[in-house]
């Protein structure tokens, strides 16, 4: 039995053996090139990188419009703000300058009429002490 079971073992080797040094059919890409199909498969090498290196370049530079873009958006943007932001502040300064010219000149008006008020009440004073 144990010189069976070597033998089939022995037979599995042989047949592995002689498969493995089986001389193999080239495929068609295993196929050697020829100086021509090299210089062919480089140029075509080329162009794609070259096709690939442009491709990227023009989405480089798409992006960097775009971003220049939002830039210049997001300035104006900035911009206008600031313009609102000095507009508001300009018109509640001219609104308290007119608000505390108004208050000086009633505050004026005031002590004029308290002048007047005296000068008429002192000068009436005055003439009925002259007439007494």
């Amino acid at each position: 039995m144990k010189k069976q079971i070597l033998s089939l073992a022995a037979i599995a080797l042989l047949a592995f053996a002689v498969q493995s040094c089986e001389k193999k059919e080239p495929k068609q890409g295993e196929e050697e090139l020829t100086l021509g199909n090299k210089v062919d498969t480089l140029t075509t090498d080329i162009e794609q990188v070259k096709d690939s290196a442009v491709i990227k370049a023009e989405t480089a530079a798409a992006k960097a419009k775009e971003a220049s873009e939002n830039a210049l958006q997001e300035a104006k943007d900035a911009t206008k703000k600031t313009v609102n932001e000095v507009e508001t502040a300009a018109k509640k300064t001219a609104t308290d300058v007119k608000d505390a010219t108004k208050k000086g000149a009633e505050k004026v008006e005031n002590a004029a009429k308290a002048a007047k008020d005296g000068t008429v009440k002192t000068a009436k004073e005055v003439n009925d002490a002259l007439k007494k």
